[in-house]
């Protein structure tokens, strides 16, 4: 892997369940929303509701197990739910999934269908390698609140994603920072997807190669790879 991706051991031990699918991109070709990019997001919504069955999104076994997950670090996860049972329920209501850029709307379209967390983020913004690790409390996480930029702190034990920058990610999956989302500019980007036992890791590779098909659909010519589980 080009980029350097880890997860710390203390994560490892928290929650021994968890396995993630990292694909990295190189030659992407992002935009705003289209037609295609925003039917696949109704798609997905179609898929979405077919798996849970009239069932809540947070009845969900993986979800449950996320929730278990955001509890072991002190999160309370009725009220900061992760990034794909925050999703689900907003595929399900009337409002639907919200349409932010060709790029965005391909992950978020496979987070839906498949109730994985899913997360992008634009390397060339990256400082040095990417590290999922208990925040001791002192990192700085830049995010903008009300127009402006202000600096928070995430909590002490928050599971995070960090570079040397800073926090990339909160609560894990939860929110992520401005400074390495993918935006219309974004030409190299890498794609997290998370799961925790119960899921199969087959199932976490099978949406990992349905993303990794539409980013090859979505930018030809691009340089894509999809590592294995770790």
């Amino acid at each position: 892997m080009t980029l350097s991706l880890t997860v710390s051991d203390e994560v490892r031990t928290l929650v021994p369940g968890f396995t993630h699918v990292a694909i990295e991109a190189y030659g992407l070709v992002n935009g705003p929303s289209t037609e295609e990019s925003s039917a696949l997001l109704d798609e997905a919504a179609g898929r979405l509701a077919v798996r849970l069955d009239g069932h809540a999104p947070h009845e969900d076994p993986h979800m449950a197990a996320w929730r278990e997950a955001y509890t072991a670090f002190g999160s309370k996860p009725s009220r900061t739910r992760n990034s794909a049972e925050a999703l689900a329920k907003r595929a399900l209501s009337e409002a639907g999934l919200p349409r932010i850029n060709l790029l965005v709307d391909l992950y978020n379209a496979i987070s839906v269908a498949h109730l994985i967390p899913v997360g992008g983020e634009d390397i060339d913004h990256i400082e040095g390698g990417m590290r999922l690790v208990r925040a001791t409390g002192d990192e700085d996480f830049v995010t903008v609140a009300g127009g402006e930029e202000v600096v928070e702190h995430p909590d002490a034990g928050e599971v995070v994603w960090r570079d040397d920058a800073g926090v990339t990610c909160r609560r894990w999956n939860w929110r992520q920072g401005p400074r390495t989302r993918l935006t219309e500019d974004t030409t190299s980007g890498i794609f997290l997807l998370e799961s925790l036992a119960p899921m199969p890791v087959a199932e976490v590779e099978a949406a990992g190669a349905e993303l990794a098909e539409l980013l090859e659909k979505f930018s030809p010519g691009a340089k894509i790879t999809v590592h294995a589980p770790a």
